[in-house]
């Protein structure tokens, strides 16, 4: 595996280099994947609006690695561990919005997101017991549908805190629009 990493550690420096970008970049396999990790200045350039450039170049490094290998591998790019922090955001909102659906019982739907960035809040709220997911829309980027599993029942469904009273929700502040059906929330 670590041969692997290598031919993909030089590739990703070829590439950016070819770019004019000056970085350092360390390997690792992790479950199957080559995992590399970008540090330099650059990061900005690199990562683009919500990741958007991070995932072209990810796309192309694995086209790159898969045909010199003659064989499909996962090459998972990171900068300045950038996906951990875009994990957390996403994960936060995932839990920020659930706590508003329980609360006023009723649905809400956020985006648009990346298929990546959806699994990530589908599998945040996946143990939540009262509130379920579902991506809505054609193509690449969709939007997420968060509502209260009983949603159709007319049952209003509401979060407990532990003392036993009704939660008043979590304030929530971010820049995607949410709607709730009827109007916008």
């Amino acid at each position: 595996m670590s041969e692997e990493i290598e031919i993909a550690r030089v590739l990703l420096l070829e590439l950016l280099e070819r770019m004019g970008i000056d970085v350092e970049v360390d390997g690792v396999a992790r479950e199957g994947d080559l995992c590399l990790e970008v540090k330099g200045d650059k990061r900005g350039i690199l990562i683009g609006r919500h990741g958007q450039t991070l995932e072209s170049l990810q796309f192309l490094v694995n086209r790159m690695v898969s045909k010199k290998l003659r064989e499909s591998v996962r090459v998972v790019l990171d900068v300045n561990d950038y996906r951990k922090r875009r994990e957390d955001y996403l994960t936060g909102i995932a839990f920020r919005v659930g706590q508003k659906v329980r609360t006023k019982g009723r649905s809400l739907t956020i985006g648009p997101f990346s298929a990546n960035e959806r699994r990530i809040i589908h599998v945040a709220l996946r143990e939540d017991p009262l509130v379920r997911t579902e991506s809505l829309g054609e193509g690449e980027i969709k939007k997420i549908k968060i509502a209260p599993k009983s949603e159709g029942s007319g049952e209003k469904v509401q979060a407990q805190r532990p003392d036993g009273g009704i939660s008043s929700g979590l304030p929530f502040r971010n820049n995607f629009k949410l709607s709730g059906g009827k109007g916008d929330v």
